[in-house]
């Protein structure tokens, strides 16, 4: 199955953030922060008002309690509107 969204609005598949430090340290879960990261899987067209500024394979930060919960091959995906990003990651 293919979701294409509509607008303003992407579909993003949550990523989890590294457990691991560069020098090796692994993070428990319980101290990591609670931030959700997403990889963006598809868009929409963007319209007037919002022109779509992601494109697919770009990773994210979203609002806690953003989006619409689908399941898109019996994997858990989120629509989001594009105003729900907050960040965009860049990996060093």
């Amino acid at each position: 199955m293919k979701v294409k969204p509509l607008g303003s609005r992407v579909l993003i598949k949550q990523d989890t953030p590294e457990s691991k430090t560069k020098s090796g340290i692994i993070i428990p879960e319980m101290a990591q922060e609670k931030i959700n990261y997403a990889i963006v899987v598809e868009t929409g067209p963007g319209t007037e008002k919002e022109p779509m500024n992601v494109k697919v394979g770009d990773h994210i930060m979203y609002d806690k309690y953003a989006g619409t919960e689908v399941k898109v091959n019996n994997i858990p995906h989120l629509i989001i509107k594009t105003s729900d990003i907050i960040a965009f990651i860049e990996n060093d």
